[in-house]
């Protein structure tokens, strides 16, 4: 198997540097088995944010972290630069046991025809599994360090035994780095860049307060000169009053380092703010996926009405009357004949739907 030449190719802004394509992650295995993310699929361009956003349990986190290889997915796969980095093989797996199965039933009954086809679909599968295992295994390390999360909760994210010069620094040694000016040198550039002064390198992380444990994280991240910055709720755990500063930041970093960023968050008013283009997520589906001017202006998944219909208003007269809309499922959708699937109801605006809420959809958006 050569080596795709393609990744060391420049992304140009605007270009697909990341693709998820049919990703699932399910946790425990038979009855007990848990679908967090269930056959999502997106792609993020080159200097975009990208906005992920859903109630609590949806599933936002664990495809962040699974693109970043903190969990190995079940099935899909993952592209970052044209390079396959993700590969979830149970799903192929899971498919193989399923023929084994049906041929098992067939082998009395069934004609040869229909044994030699099984057998043709599992020699596939396995060839799959086999590229699967192969891309997992080769996927340039220096290629996934381009990748670098923000963790949500800047107190678990950060070591108390080391110091904050030790825990931005330790990217860099694990990458080989051992002169220590150039780790000094980098560690101090990396402070003055998200606020903070040279003399907080040798103190501990319980000394800072927690808008400032947050900028030790994203020195930490992008002290390994990464392209894409995943911030899984990066502010959901700071005061209101920091949280705008830690925004701005990472809208300064994105606009100096020429950032890429999936923004991961439940604050549609603060992923309205940051994003290009918003993902809504619920129950482990990407429900509605579009521009942020878009997603507000029309949202069309009954899901995404309720979610917006709960933001809070700063008007008291506003807010006193403002109705919530419920969503309910189980009577918002008949998915009893048609599975639903994300589909595009205008250009760049895809929401998950049957045939007959397409229609419905377009309607709404004034086509015919």
């Amino acid at each position: 198997m050569s080596e795709d030449k393609s990744i060391n190719s420049k992304v140009e802004k605007g270009d697909v540097l990341l693709r998820v394509e049919n990703l699932s992650m399910h946790f425990g295995k038979g009855a007990g088995k848990k679908k967090a993310v269930d056959d999502v699929s997106f792609d993020v361009k080159k200097g975009e944010v990208f906005g992920l956003v859903g109630e609590s349990g949806c599933g936002k986190t664990t495809t962040g972290r699974t693109i970043i290889r903190l969990y190995d997915a079940t099935s899909g796969n993952v592209y970052f630069k044209g390079q396959r980095i993700v590969a979830g093989m149970q799903g192929y797996k899971d498919k193989i046991q399923e023929l084994k199965a049906q041929r098992k039933a067939l082998a009395s009954a069934g004609s040869s025809a229909q044994l030699s086809e099984i057998d043709d679909r599992i020699n596939a599968l396995r060839e799959e599994i086999k590229k699967a295992k192969y891309d997992h295994k080769h996927a340039k390390r220096d290629l996934v360090t381009k990748i670098q999360m923000i963790y949500q909760d800047p107190v678990a994210s950060l070591d108390p035994r080391m110091t904050v010069r030790e825990i931005i620094a330790e990217g860099l040694v694990i990458q080989g780095e051992r002169n220590k000016k150039v780790i000094e040198q980098k560690v101090y550039e990396m402070l003055d860049t998200v606020g903070l002064v040279h003399e907080h390198a040798d103190r501990y992380p319980h000394e800072f307060s927690g808008g400032q444990r947050q900028r030790i994280g994203i020195a930490r991240s992008i002290i390994m000169q990464p392209e894409m910055i995943i911030a899984d709720e990066p502010i959901s755990a700071l005061d209101v009053s920091i949280r705008a500063q830690v925004i701005n930041l990472l809208n300064d970093l994105r606009n100096s380092m020429g950032l890429t960023v999936l923004f991961i968050a439940h604050d549609l008013s603060v992923v309205k703010y940051i994003s290009d283009r918003i993902g809504v997520m619920y129950y482990g589906n990407l429900v509605e996926l579009t521009t942020s001017d878009e997603l507000f202006a029309h949202p069309l998944h009954p899901y995404t009405k309720s979610l917006l219909s709960a933001i809070p208003l700063p008007d008291p007269e506003t807010e006193k009357n403002r109705e919530r809309i419920r969503y309910n499922p189980l009577t918002d959708h008949e998915y009893s004949e048609e599975t639903p699937a994300l589909r595009e109801i205008a250009p760049g605006h895809f929401v998950r739907c049957t045939s007959k809420e397409y229609t419905k959809y377009r309607a709404e958006l004034g086509y015919k």
